[in-house]
């Protein structure tokens, strides 16, 4: 215990730190900061409530609340834990603050004749996490077959864009949209009839989902470049993929199938859903919409096929 002569009256304390003396008293009662009692019943304060102090006034500067702070006193966290623990708290804040302004951009943005349905789109959705969130079900629900884990993760990914920290107005809405295509149940019946048919033919549902990724791959340079869908080593290899899973070969009878087959995933709603992915995480060339371009280049290599079949 210190000498009373070796201590500071708390007026001396609040000079030196600048904590005014009614927040030290407050400190004092919480137990953040340590005092003696002269003879007189006064509280005098060492110089290691000085250091302390000055911590406390630091971290409080800093946002820090006393629950944080008083872990740091005792040794629970370091100073780095809790700062690391606040940023991380500050950084989901910004990103709802952010997604809420672009939010009443759009409305704002948004002409007359669209306002009130720009309103009821964007109210529908508390914000991208729960939009993602939303998405992720979606996709989740519309799978039968069983596929591993890393698989699932790598389609999520290609499906289910990230919600950015800081979007623009027209990520906001293409967010939207997407969230309520989620909620569509006529297309998700779809997708679902359409996920238990492929279950009874499909022998491999990662084999066939990493065959399509390779065709997707084949596919964007021509998506990127303009091309029209075509006929090609990357329809042939989507078609392949199809084929193999099946125990089946490539042949116009088997085009056929396959296109309807794939024709839930050409369904308009469909077709807006990849495009918002593209919209809503900034690349103008996704897996999604190679995808599209492979289904729309089977449908004119199923026309032709048909075609030359009927000549022979």
């Amino acid at each position: 215990m210190p000498l009373l002569d070796e201590t500071l009256g708390i007026g001396e304390l609040a000079r030196l730190t600048g904590v005014p003396v009614r927040t030290i008293r407050f400190y004092c009662d919480e137990g953040i900061v340590d005092s003696v009692r002269s003879t007189g019943g006064h509280r005098r304060f060492d110089q290691v409530a000085v250091e302390r102090l000055g911590l406390v006034r630091r971290l409080r500067r800093l946002g820090l609340g006393l629950p944080s702070i008083r872990q740091v006193l005792a040794g629970e966290r370091s100073v780095a834990e809790v700062v690391a623990a606040e940023r991380a708290v500050l950084d989901v804040r910004l990103a709802d603050l952010a997604w809420r302004r672009a939010s009443l951009r759009a409305v704002e943005e948004a002409g007359p004749a669209d306002r009130a349905a720009r309103l009821e789109l964007l109210a529908a959705m508390e914000g991208g996490g729960a939009a993602r969130d939303a998405l992720i079900d979606f996709w989740r629900r519309a799978m039968v077959a069983p596929v591993s884990e890393a698989m699932l993760t790598a389609f999520v990914a290609i499906a289910v864009p990230e919600p950015p920290a800081d979007p623009t107005p027209p990520q906001v809405v293409a967010f939207a949209e997407l969230f309520a295509l989620a909620g569509d149940r006529e297309l998700s019946r779809g997708l679902l009839a359409r996920a238990r048919a492929g279950a009874a033919l499909i022998a491999d549902e990662d084999e066939l989902v990493s065959g399509i990724g390779e065709a997707c791959a084949l596919a964007q340079p021509l998506v990127r470049a303009g091309e029209p869908p075509r006929v090609g080593p990357a329809l042939d290899r989507f078609v392949a993929a199809h084929a193999s899973v099946r125990g089946d070969r490539d042949t116009p009878k088997f085009r056929g199938r396959l296109l309807a087959y794939v024709a839930v995933d050409r369904d308009r709603r469909m077709r807006r859903y990849w495009r918002l992915v593209a919209e809503a995480g900034g690349d103008p060339v996704t897996v999604g919409l190679s995808y599209l371009w492979l289904t729309d280049s089977l449908e004119r290599s199923a026309a032709g096929l048909g075609d030359a079949a009927g000549a022979c």
